[in-house]
């Protein structure tokens, strides 16, 4: 009879653990309203961090990810604003944002890869370029869109359900495939593990890894549409800001391993779902916003000291 392996089935676990105490300490967190509104604020981090998953689980990061989201999102709504009104102009808009998204990921994985820069310090640079690209296009002033249609598409529901959220699990499963089912998945978990071994195994390292990149941007780029949309507008020196340590945090609360080579899609999107719920508890218990994010950094702290007991 096989061993059951429980640390696979660890974030699953918590989420569990944490849903039951929640529900304990306040009578609102299950209102459906509640729950909504949980899944619809995850889902802006979440769509990003299921393209930082595979990034990671290749042996890299991306810093850049909310400063991008600022440039594609003002970029967005300024391209809308010039095509004019109507749903030609918000599929037009959606496409440049999604285009954007992965143009910026592919300068990313580009310096990474033929420049033979650190993932840190490539996107640490990036995400300085790209913050002050947006408050200088936009000159540090909020841009809001023209189109009556735009704010449908991420403030709409479906079936009484935000429309992020479904981008967000649609991505998911989409993304799950392509992780677990594909040739490319295959390639990514294992130069995540070794890449010379990899090399030699005929796998095109930079290529793949680049692609992880450019996977990345391309969620951006959507998390930006479906922030901007539900805003109707983008204020280029509040939108992202810390997104990419929610999105880290998120990745790595979901079992994926800083170090590269093992990770899940599923597992990213319960951390995602474990940070909205102890940012929603800690709202709902009237727990100080000054102190919300020393509950988080010590959740992130337990993660990766679960991970690191797990490899010695």
């Amino acid at each position: 009879m096989s061993k059951i392996d429980w640390s696979k089935y660890a974030p699953l676990i918590a989420l569990i653990v944490l849903v039951a105490i929640s529900a304990m300490a306040s009578e609102h967190f299950l209102a459906a309203r509640n729950i909504s509104n949980v899944l619809r604020q995850v889902s802006y981090t979440g769509i990003i961090a299921l393209g930082m998953t595979f990034v990671i689980i290749a042996g890299g990061i991306d810093l850049s990810v909310g400063s991008m989201l600022a440039l594609v999102g003002v970029l967005t709504v300024m391209i809308l604003n010039a095509v004019g009104e109507g749903w030609f102009a918000v599929v037009l808009a959606i496409g440049a944002a999604i285009a954007l998204g992965a143009l910026f990921g592919l300068i990313n994985g580009a310096i990474v890869t033929k420049g033979r820069v650190a993932a840190f310090i490539a996107t640490l640079a990036t995400m300085s370029i790209f913050r002050s690209l947006t408050l200088y296009i936009s000159d540090a002033g909020e841009i809001v869109s023209t189109n009556q249609k735009y704010p449908d598409v991420g403030g709409g529901y479906f079936l009484s359900v935000p429309n992020p959220v479904w981008v967000f699990l649609s991505l998911a499963i989409i993304f799950h495939i392509l992780l677990n089912h594909t040739a490319f998945g295959r390639h990514v978990c294992a130069i995540g593990s070794n890449a010379t071994v990899s090399a030699y195994s005929a796998i095109k390292v930079k290529t793949i890894y680049l692609i992880t990149f450019v996977i990345t941007g391309a969620t951006v780029g959507i998390s930006a549409v479906m922030l901007s949309s539900r805003l109707n507008s983008v204020s280029p020196g509040d939108a992202g800001l810390f997104y990419e340590l929610d999105v880290i945090a998120a990745v790595v609360i979901g079992g994926t391993s800083l170090a590269g080579g093992k990770g899940t899609i599923w597992g990213t999107v319960i951390g995602v779902i474990i940070l909205g719920i102890i940012n929603n508890m800690l709202n709902l218990l009237g727990v100080s916003a000054y102190l919300q994010g020393t509950v988080k950094g010590l959740v992130i702290l337990v993660a990766v000291l679960a991970q690191y007991k797990q490899t010695r």
